[in-house]
């Protein structure tokens, strides 16, 4: 029988208590807010024609309206997460479901380009308070290691499809109803989050936080922000050199902002977090996972619209399928933890379900509808599987005064792999499908699949050779990106199995 100690909304459960039905409902009311602020990576998908026939941005504004949010976000992340070990968790984050919802109906009425990139701006600073909040309340709420562990899988399979949700939101909205309603959405939930919130989640932070260290504040996010431009840039730009340069100097900073963590009296991220048992393999090994999980994803959604021919929102649809399955990865790889397998050989093994779907994308056609999805499925309980061990080692190792802390680390590890894997897997896949283009093929159509179908549009007859030698030097290029990532993968699990070995024996004991 469970044994569960009353709990105060305002003080953390004590090491002894096992979470109740208090807990998990309080956990279902922190899903929502987590859904919402990972479908906002991707609501605008078919959101974007819309609001260019309405607001006429410029080509720059367009640009910005979709990326700024994701910008913001990520260079944000740690600096809420130490905020919150601060200020209190639950403070925060009820802080970010406000601002979260202002600007949402911010969006939703905006009468200019400009109005709106500011209302995702201040979207990306909410959802920045919002991610790193409930990951550290849900370690605040479940100090059961077997509920920990749990709840930690719920948390990576609802942010995970939540990516996937947000495109086919957005185009059922859109479809029904105009532009602004994408965002309007956001509002009965961060309103059931205000009014529930401070009912069922208790209050924590770190009892002895120091001084707030406002110098590293510009240094984390000229660190981050730099870095993650030019990786997203690099796919579909090349290397230019401005993107080179933008990398270069994130670096920079980033030098500049660990010695400041080294040297500072109190640092925004303390380097003894690193020295925890398992933190930094768990950071790595995300960083990792990310890469897998975004460099695929670049090239699967192109192949079912561009290869496959379907429309914006059929292969968004199509693509929700592969997510039914990552429901069943968490929870299949906690219960094996559980039952005694050493965590590393689990890490391991979903680190090779994840190359094993990489190896299947190197068989499709240009007309493998089924392969690709099943790919993209294998792939992605893969990728869940590993990232919800991961999370509950490194949520475990962190001590619970810098669960905020450790919360943004992961997610921000989780940016930059995610962006590394597409500038690196994109522009193996772009140098391949050039290489594959005819000599005699237009420029624009030997630059981009893309650039292709556009050409072949405007040639005699539809361009029906031109568009099949595209597709065929995509799916070309498709074979060789997953070779390296089914390689890389192979490479990440027997890295797991050597690293995780003696902390996940430890981990399985306790």
């Amino acid at each position: 029988m469970t044994n569960r100690t009353s709990t105060s909304p305002t003080a953390p459960p004590t090491p002894s208590t096992r979470a109740g039905r208090r807990e998990w409902t309080a956990l279902g009311v922190l899903m929502l807010p987590l859904l919402l602020v990972s479908m906002d990576v991707s609501v605008l998908y078919f959101a974007t024609p819309a609001i260019s026939a309405d607001l006429h941005p410029s080509g720059t504004q367009q640009l910005w309206i979709f990326d700024i949010y994701g910008f913001v976000l990520a260079g944000l992340l740690m600096t809420m997460g130490s905020l919150g070990d601060r200020i209190g968790r639950r403070r925060l984050l009820l802080m970010g479901a406000a601002a979260f919802g202002a600007a949402s109906l911010l969006a939703a009425y905006a009468d200019s380009a400009g109005t709106l990139i500011a209302a995702r701006a201040v979207l990306g600073i909410g959802g920045a308070t919002l991610m790193p909040s409930t990951m550290a309340l849900v370690r605040t709420m479940f100090t059961d290691p077997a509920q920990r562990a749990k709840a930690i899988g719920l948390w990576s399979g609802v942010m995970t499809g939540g990516i996937a949700l947000g495109s086919v939101m957005s185009g059922i909205l859109v479809e029904h109803f105009w532009w602004g309603s994408v965002f309007l959405v956001n509002l009965p939930a961060m309103a059931l989050l205000l009014l529930l919130g401070p009912v069922l989640l208790p209050e924590s932070r770190n009892p002895e936080p120091g001084r707030f260290d406002l110098v590293s504040v510009p240094l984390s996010m000229a660190a981050v922000l730099p870095v993650i431009y030019g990786l997203k840039e690099i796919p579909s730009e090349g290397w230019h050199p401005l993107y080179v340069v933008s990398v270069t100097v994130g670096l920079l900073f980033t030098a500049l902002f660990v010695h400041r963590q080294r040297t500072a009296r109190s640092p925004l991220v303390p380097p003894a977090l690193f020295r925890g048992h398992g933190f930094s393999p768990a950071l790595v090994l995300t960083l990792v996972s990310a890469f897998g999980m975004m460099g695929s994803a670049i090239f699967t959604t192109q192949y079912l619209q561009s290869v496959l021919g379907k429309s914006p929102l059929a292969a968004a649809l199509w693509s929700l399928l592969p997510s039914v399955f990552i429901g069943v990865a968490a929870p299949l790889t906690t219960q094996l933890v559980q039952r005694g397998v050493n965590r590393a050989y689990v890490v391991a093994g979903g680190f090779a379900v994840t190359a094993t779907g990489y190896a299947l994308l190197a068989f499709t056609g240009t007309d493998s509808l089924w392969l690709v999805l099943t790919a993209a499925g294998v792939l992605a309980c893969g990728v869940v599987a590993v990232m919800s061990q991961l999370t509950d080692l490194a949520m475990g190792t962190a001590p619970v005064e810098r669960a905020g802390t450790a919360s943004s680390l992961m997610e921000t590890g989780t940016e930059f792999g995610g962006a590394l894997g597409m500038a690196v897997l994109g522009s193996i896949g772009t140098a391949l499908y050039r290489h594959g283009m005819p000599a005699t093929a237009p420029a624009e159509a030997r630059e981009t699949l893309g650039g292709a179908l556009a050409t072949a549009a405007h040639q005699p007859g539809g361009g029906g050779t031109l568009i099949a030698a595209a597709r065929q030097a995509f799916t070309d290029g498709m074979h060789g990106v997953a070779v390296a990532g089914a390689v890389i993968l192979a490479l990440a699990a027997v890295g797991a199995a050597l690293t995780l070995r003696r902390i996940g024996g430890e981990a399985a004991e306790k």
